[in-house]
């Protein structure tokens, strides 16, 4: 389990310094965007690294993180049952990404807008605007409220990690 995560964390470290070379706003926000580090991670970067205040790496991170949600939403049932049907590295990461979904979205289906909504806004790996998106696809959850729901989700998961940075820093501080 520890090994899992540590890879994680380095993965999430490679992106994060791979687009070190662009302005700090630009920065955050494709943090962001990508799906394993999305605004968990970016917004740490962007306020304890980068020193950037608080509201505009927490806008900037919503921002990004909600992005790509609609092509998400709208997109991954037609590229996953193209990718099924295609063999080798295709197919297995179409069956991986689709498990992975499957198992997401069983903790959902029973609350639908609710559970996606808490399950987006709880900032842990594995529970961010992706794969929200992904398990709203997979119950075949309305455009509109997975949406919103995600959206709503993605802010709170912001605001509780902008809350730790700064509760974080705060403490370091005063120590």
């Amino acid at each position: 389990m520890t090994i899992h995560y540590e890879r994680r964390f380095l993965v999430a470290h490679t992106i994060i310094q791979f687009f070190s070379f662009l302005p700090n706003w630009l920065e955050v926000f494709v943090i962001a965007f990508v799906p394993v580090v999305e605004l968990r991670g970016a917004i740490p970067w962007g306020t304890l690294m980068l020193h950037m205040p608080y509201l505009n790496v927490f806008l900037l991170a919503w921002l990004g993180s909600i992005l790509p949600a609609p092509f998400i939403l709208k997109f991954i049932p037609a590229v996953l049952t193209w990718m099924r049907t295609k063999k080798g590295v295709l197919k297995r990461l179409a069956e991986w990404i689709h498990t992975r979904g499957i198992n997401k979205s069983q903790q959902i289906t029973k609350y639908k807008f609710w559970g996606l909504m808490i399950f987006v806004a709880i900032p842990l790996p594995g529970t961010g605007v992706w794969t929200g998106c992904l398990a709203a696809s997979l119950i075949e959850m309305d455009f509109k409220r997975g949406m919103l729901s995600v959206v709503l989700g993605s802010a709170i998961a912001g605001v509780i990690v902008t809350l730790l940075c700064a509760f974080g820093l705060m403490a370091v501080s005063a120590s």
